[in-house]
């Protein structure tokens, strides 16, 4: 199959917001493979290292299938970018046809291993990478699904589930992408996951990285969906690396599938949106327990006021 490869260069104040919104659109339209390339800022050395290939723009890109609906797709993702200038967001939207191989080898030239914490470490295929004993090494191709650790949410994700996962807990990742969060949780010793995500190609990809890292098909469950349509099973922790406005949609049922003393870790959440985040979890008796910030983003973890 032939997709379109959607660029949408972008320039604002506010890179992060832009960030969000622009990921939303795309998310929404059916756009998979979304890639962000923004120039961040360094992190502290040692973690989060960044890509070596720095992006001189921003810009969010992503693939649309060469479907009957492309065009009208295509014409209704422009109308919504051109729409963002109300909000200061200036985007240029265009397209490249690629095939169906192409888009894969395009992710060679900016992923590389990256240190996440002091244990986990992310690593591509065809990288090299001389593991220190304690290492928890996630072997990753991120394909056309959202997640390769680079991410400044990506990252504080996973330092927050590597600081509450405990061996033998239950995990569910809400927006599974490439399902790095759950070959970490994996590695951290979750006797039972799953993983959800509205994207069916992420949901593939998934499938492929937990297999290619030996993680047992007895030990997790992939679906494709939302939320709501998930069986109710309590978890001991619950991630949610997605955009706050999805969060606050989806709060109730997050609440609803935490064990009593569950927590969840929510991500991929802009400072200035943190208070709509805020009010959801108190409308559902949730309090925040710790929150990591960096630059822009937010991570926070949560759980509930008091046992039910």
């Amino acid at each position: 199959m032939e997709y379109r490869k959607i660029i949408a260069g972008f320039e604002s104040d506010n890179p992060a917001l832009a960030e969000e919104l622009i990921c939303d659109m795309f998310f929404s339209s059916g756009v998979n493979g979304v890639v962000c390339h923004l120039p961040l800022a360094e992190p502290d050395e040692g973690f989060g290292t960044p890509t070596p290939i720095v992006p001189d723009g921003n810009r969010i890109e992503g693939y649309l299938p060469e479907t009957l609906d492309a065009d009208k797709i295509l014409a209704q993702l422009i109308c919504r970018a051109e729409a963002l200038a109300q909000d200061g967001i200036h985007v240029i939207v265009r397209t490249e046809t690629v095939a169906d191989q192409d888009w894969a080898h395009a992710w060679k030239a900016y992923f590389h291993v990256i240190r996440i914490t002091d244990r986990i470490v992310v690593k591509p295929a065809w990288q090299p990478f001389d593991p220190e004993p304690d290492d928890l090494v996630i072997h990753l191709d991120p394909g056309m699904a959202f997640g390769t650790g680079t991410h400044p949410s990506t990252c504080m994700c996973l330092k927050q589930i590597q600081a509450e996962l405990s061996p033998g807990q239950t995990f569910l990742d809400v927006g599974c992408g490439s399902g790095i969060l759950m070959i970490a949780a994996a590695r951290l010793g979750a006797s039972r996951m799953a993983g959800i995500d509205t994207d069916s190609a992420a949901v593939a990809v998934a499938k492929e990285n937990l297999e290619k890292n030996e993680v047992s098909a007895d030990q997790y469950h992939l679906c494709t969906g939302t939320l709501d349509q998930m069986d109710p099973t309590p978890y001991d922790l619950i991630a949610a690396n997605i955009i706050a406005q999805t969060l606050v949609a989806i709060m109730a049922d997050i609440r609803l599938r935490m064990a009593p003393d569950g927590r969840a870790v929510l991500s991929g959440i802009i400072l200035e949106r943190l208070p709509d985040v805020e009010t959801a979890l108190e409308q559902q008796g949730l309090t925040i327990l710790t929150r990591d910030t960096d630059a822009e983003w937010v991570t926070i973890t949560v759980g509930r006021e008091s046992c039910d």
